[in-house]
């Protein structure tokens, strides 16, 4: 999950051999810089810091986690339960999700920090027609979203959990979601900043309220809307 609150500091070799290595995929090409995404990812996940986003290759985004390591799902091994106030609990795996009916969305990505990544492809299930097929029951008033690294967490209400612009991700630039940006499945909130589009998706629970997600208990916005009105709502759908 991307949170854009600011870390520790890191050391100065530290940063100098990111940007050495990144450097590196640049010049050697895009076999090397895969490569190189795949061997920083757990550099990725225990840094804080944002220096990541330095790295040539991160198309703009800063990557940060807030456990030390998370545990990779392949394709074959993802799994998405659907649980709480519903009459049909469901878990889906990823080839399941792919066969539902997708949705496209091109909107800006936008940090809460301020750095913005334009015009961004998502592609996945809309949130509300997994809601619709696990039939929400009287009473529910919100939408909890876990993780699998065992530590994120983050919350919707119902009626915000029922835009068609609350997607469940599997693909971004028109690729995979890779691990290091929250893949194989993660969360997408289009208008609200990023740290509300939890990564490493899990699971999707159905309460009677919101619980407050992992960065609303440091005192984050529990609505976060970008600007209050972004003025994109109706932008790329298709």
């Amino acid at each position: 999950m991307v949170s854009e609150r600011q870390g520790r500091p890191v050391g100065r070799r530290l940063v100098l051999g990111m940007l050495g290595l990144g450097a590196a995929g640049v010049a050697l090409g895009p076999p090397l810089q895969d490569r190189l995404d795949a061997a920083l990812s757990g550099v990725r996940e225990g840094d804080p810091t944002g220096i990541t986003g330095l790295l040539p290759g991160s198309g703009g985004f800063r990557f940060y986690s807030v456990a030390p390591s998370v545990p990779q799902r392949t394709a074959a091994d993802y799994r998405l339960a659907v649980d709480g106030l519903v009459e049909r609990p469901t878990t889906y795996s990823l080839a399941d999700l792919q066969r539902l009916p997708r949705t496209r969305l091109v909107k800006d990505v936008q940090c809460v920090t301020g750095w913005r990544v334009p015009r961004t492809p998502f592609t996945g299930v809309r949130l509300s027609r997994l809601l619709d097929a696990a039939g929400v029951r009287p009473g529910a008033g919100a939408v909890r979203f876990t993780c699998f690294d065992g530590v994120y967490s983050e919350s919707l209400t119902l009626e915000q959990a029922r835009r068609t612009d609350m997607l469940v991700a599997y693909a971004m630039d028109d690729r995979p979601v890779t691990h290091a940006h929250g893949g194989p499945v993660r969360l997408y909130a289009a208008p609200m900043y990023f740290y509300k589009s939890a990564k490493w998706l899990s699971g999707i629970t159905v309460t009677d309220r919101v619980q407050p997600g992992y960065w609303e208990r440091y005192g984050y916005d529990v609505d976060a809307w970008v600007g209050k009105s972004n003025g994109r709502d109706d932008a790329g759908i298709d």
